[in-house]
């Protein structure tokens, strides 16, 4: 399934700057060379829907939420947000693509960004 993402970019100090990009979710070979490193490194899928999530645990609060803010960060410049929950030491993180309908090179981007960024 491919669909059209389309954003705006504007501010008042530059022009607007409209620009498209057709995504696709990702095809059965993929999902078999892209996603089993994923599902071998705990990430799993999740039931009546096409989405990874994973559990991470941290020592404490400060560690979870710097893990956060790296992923944010991260996904701020990919423009692709993860669902997640946190709670003190835990972090949830849920990873589909809405404009796709489901899983996209996105998620496996920023999936791998997020297994990466819990050993900094």
């Amino acid at each position: 399934m491919a669909c059209r993402l389309v954003s705006r970019l504007s501010s008042p100090l530059f022009h607007t700057n409209t620009f498209a990009r057709t995504m696709s979710t990702l095809s059965e070979a993929q999902r078999q060379t892209l996603l089993q490193p994923l599902l071998s490194n705990g990430w799993a899928m999740v039931d009546n829907r096409d989405a990874i999530i994973k559990k991470y645990q941290f020592a404490d609060f400060n560690e979870a939420f710097g893990f956060m803010t790296r992923v944010a960060l991260k996904a701020d410049k990919m423009d692709h947000h993860p669902e997640w929950f946190n709670v003190y030491n835990r972090v949830e993180v849920t990873l589909s693509t809405h404009d796709c309908g489901g899983l996209s090179q996105r998620d496996v981007d920023l999936a791998t960004f997020c297994d990466n960024a819990i050993r900094q």
